[in-house]
């Protein structure tokens, strides 16, 4: 993905309204708040940032190990699921156009095996 998604998205600023939109949505989901307990939300506000900013080609380096950093957590694929939507709808409600959508989101989707607990 080129840098030119994040320059479309509206590079730092129009991700971190798109960050702060989606955990507006995952925090109210009672399926999901859960899993936030005892987080610094700050902490991972800015992850989040990076992580979107990295996977639509921004200037930020972020190479987490997603298996590692989510193990503990025993997510389920359902929850998965509704976290990458709660992310979709961020991003489409904070005027991020469907190529990007489907190109960011495709990224997302492939993190899905390292997160998702066996």
């Amino acid at each position: 993905m080129s840098e030119s998604v994040y320059r479309q998205i509206g590079g730092k600023e129009a991700v971190k309204a798109v960050v702060d939109d989606f955990y507006e949505r995952v925090l109210s989901d009672e399926r999901l708040v859960g899993y936030f307990d005892g987080m610094d939300m700050q902490e991972l506000r800015a992850h989040q940032v990076q992580f979107i900013s990295s996977v639509a080609g921004g200037p930020v380096d972020y190479s987490a190990d997603m298996y590692e950093a989510h193990a503990h957590l025993d997510i389920t694929e359902a929850d998965f699921d509704a976290v990458a939507d709660h992310l979709e709808r961020a991003l489409r409600e904070n005027g991020v156009g469907d190529d990007n959508v489907e190109a960011i989101m495709s990224e997302v989707a492939a993190l899905k095996d390292p997160i998702v607990a066996d």
